[in-house]
């Protein structure tokens, strides 16, 4: 969340930004509630201070009655007021958390993906002798997907993955695992599940229509829609040493999404899905240096899928298109043959740099060197490979003319195999 006294000294310039995000908050009614709570946190002072001064004046000897039942009125206000400031903080930080985080000033400014900014292309877009199929026909040339069992036993927009799609999907996952190692990042297999207060803690609406993550009845509980939660959950309220930094953080999970109202050829398959499994980077580091590490997540997605012989393109995201937490964020998208009509890019992975937004909502901060005091850190996420989209871009980008499949040469170690069909 951004601190309440930037918003009060900044508000023309949140409000600003508000619009261009697409954000819809009465910014006159948190600054108002705001106001109300410091006149109520101050009052309350004043009575403690009363009160204390009272029980000084009364020390060693019996109180009389106006002393006693001004002591009583002194402890009722107090009551009272704690009262009005629980239900004026509910509203509050109600508001509060619907403020997004502010906005690269080098971020275009656009309502939807359509404005994203394109950076560069990596690799050629291929031009096929024959004309090339999605995946979904692919799977069952090959019978590698099984949506039609899933949907009886789970419902639509469920899978089976099957044969040798089973043995890619961990070929995959053990080649950005091991990619991510060597980068310096630590390892971990995350929950799949986490509390509904630390996935708002990282800017995602746990509860209400407008969520896109399964809740678990009668629990505080969710199922995670990436390990970005569970990742930036480690060091919730904790003051770390940012000798330390930057710490590198890589997850594997499943992750579940609800996906409402996705729909058409474009979500066709395994783009739009309500589970798959990811592994996820995610950074906690000093300020002064998370601009560097949006940088290298960037560089190592590229990597990655420079790797895959994938082609894609990065593009920087438009304000109407980013998160709330996030301040800039770029997308590589692949070339997938079998997307709309003809091929068209989809999105694979994404990179965003969030500030202090998520810690301070979590409470993560460090001390400065030198006995100063604590601030807070800056946190990133990026996606190394979500595994549905990567299937999608590997299938329809390597196929050939004889209705097989080539794998990626990185790939082939970890597969044991160099072809499907």
């Amino acid at each position: 969340m951004l601190d309440l006294r930037f918003i009060r000294e900044n508000v023309d310039t949140v409000r600003e930004n508000c619009a261009r995000r697409g954000v819809d908050i009465d910014l006159d009614r948190l600054l108002e509630l705001d106001a109300t709570r410091r006149a109520l946190i101050n009052e309350q002072q004043a009575v403690r201070e009363q009160r204390n001064e009272v029980a000084r004046e009364m020390k060693g000897r019996k109180p009389t009655d106006e002393e006693r039942e001004h002591g009583k009125q002194l402890q009722e206000r107090e009551s009272a007021l704690e009262e009005q400031l629980r239900e004026q903080r509910s509203e509050l930080d109600a508001l509060h958390l619907l403020v997004p985080n502010t906005t690269h000033p080098d971020s275009p400014v656009g309502r939807d993906e359509d404005d994203n900014r394109e950076l560069r292309v990596i690799g050629e877009v291929p031009r096929f002798d024959f004309t090339p199929v999605d995946h979904v026909q692919l799977a069952e040339r090959h019978d590698l997907i099984d949506f039609e069992s899933a949907a009886k036993v789970t419902g639509h927009k469920f899978y089976y993955l099957k044969n040798e799609l089973v043995l890619l999907e961990h070929a995959l996952v053990r080649f950005a695992l091991e990619r991510l190692r060597a980068r310096g990042f630590t390892l971990f297999q995350t929950p799949d599940l986490a509390r509904a207060e630390v996935a708002d803690g990282l800017g995602f609406n746990p509860r209400g229509s407008e969520s896109n993550i399964y809740s678990v009845a009668n629990t505080d509980l969710v199922l995670v829609g990436t390990a970005e939660i569970t990742l930036g959950g480690l060091h919730r309220d904790e003051i770390l040493d940012p000798a330390s930094f930057p710490l590198r953080y890589c997850g594997l999970s499943h992750c579940f999404r609800t996906e409402a109202g996705a729909a058409g050829r474009a979500s066709r398959g395994l783009y739009r899905v309500h589970q798959f499994t990811k592994v996820e980077m995610f950074v906690i580091t000093h300020p002064d240096d998370s601009s560097a590490r949006h940088d290298e997540l960037v560089e190592i997605e590229e990597q990655l899928f420079g790797e895959l012989e994938i082609p894609f393109r990065v593009v920087d995201v438009c304000t109407g298109d980013l998160g709330a937490p996030a301040h800039r964020k770029f997308d590589l998208e692949a070339w997938m043959p079998g997307r709309g009509e003809g091929g068209a890019w989809g999105e694979i992975t994404s990179a965003s740099n969030c500030t202090d937004y998520q810690a301070r909502r979590l409470g993560v901060r460090f001390r400065e060197a030198g006995g100063g005091g604590t601030r807070f850190c800056h946190m990133l996420n990026g996606t190394a490979i979500a595994l549905s989209r990567a299937l999608i871009a590997i299938l329809e980008n390597h196929q050939r003319a004889d209705g097989s499949i080539a794998l990626p040469s990185a790939l082939v170690p970890y597969a044991g195999f160099e072809r499907i069909g």
